[in-house]
């Protein structure tokens, strides 16, 4: 990136106040880009930890920062990044030029990456390495909400583009709060094999408790999903009515989105040459 000296990375993230390890895929891919060497500077900022968003915004010294570029660590664009991280950083557009001399370029969600077709296939490759692809239903998890119809949208179009590459018997897009289902997975599937793929930033209260009680390999009010209790996605395959199912970490751990980061960074930046 050019100017690199005078132009700093903020990676904003939803955190959780409940859960560490919300945040720690957002710090580990920060941590990496820092070691790139890329940014004179990269931080992170969370709606739900410290430092907050609203903090971040004296996060870089105007003397020396002359460049933020913002990149939301989230899945789809929707009320969080459209509101809540545009709100509490006070900018104004895709480049807000602030009273101090800064220049802040606001990227898109990290989801929104056409790399993320790739990673989700890869995490599926990996979580059931000895089945052949025919055999498998995918099914990309993602929260959905009547709230936003946003939220369902990147899981919707992830599934399309995974379908139309022919590789699976199956891949459908579900939900934890609206239909599709994934607590249906079994009427939903006719193969006997199923990979389940969390289209989540990070391995948090939802993959751990939520979607494990929603598939039936984890019951209610159980603690063996949990973070603290072991790593419960390498357990599988799950038998479950003479059927294999795998469950796979969140794709926002793959540690190639610290390449997404980047690359949004600079298409973020890449804006104000569009402006003139």
């Amino acid at each position: 990136m050019e100017h690199r000296l005078s132009t700093a990375l903020l990676i904003v993230a939803h955190g959780s106040t409940v859960n560490p390890d919300s945040s720690a895929p957002t710090l580990a891919h920060a941590a990496e880009i820092r070691r790139r060497d890329l940014f004179a500077d990269v931080q992170c900022a969370f709606w739900k930890e410290e430092p907050s968003l609203r903090d971040a915004r004296f996060l870089f010294d105007p003397k020396t920062i002359r460049k933020v570029s913002v990149v939301p660590n989230f899945i789809s664009e929707g009320y969080f990044t459209q509101t809540v991280i545009p709100r509490e950083l006070e900018l104004n557009g895709k480049v807000t030029r602030r009273s101090d001399g800064q220049t802040w370029y606001y990227g898109e969600p990290v989801g929104n990456h056409s790399l993320m077709t790739e990673l989700l296939v890869q995490r599926a490759r990996e979580t059931a390495p000895d089945i052949p692809e025919n055999e498998i239903s995918l099914l990309i998890v993602a929260h959905g909400t009547d709230l936003n119809e946003n939220s369902a949208v990147a899981a919707k179009r992830e599934a399309e583009k995974i379908r139309a590459l022919g590789r699976y018997a199956q891949v459908l897009n579900v939900y934890m709060e609206e239909f599709p289902m994934v607590s249906d997975w079994r009427e939903l599937t006719s193969t006997p094999h199923v990979v389940v793929v969390p289209f989540f930033i990070s391995d948090g209260l939802h993959s751990y408790e939520d979607i494990p009680v929603l598939l039936g390999i984890a019951g209610k009010g159980s603690d063996s999903a949990g973070g603290q209790g072991g790593d419960f996605f390498q357990r599988g395959p799950y038998r479950i009515d003479d059927r294999s199912l795998f469950y796979a970490s969140s794709i926002g751990t793959d540690p190639r989105v610290a390449d997404i980061i980047v690359q949004l960074a600079s298409r973020a930046a890449g804006a104000d040459d569009s402006e003139n």
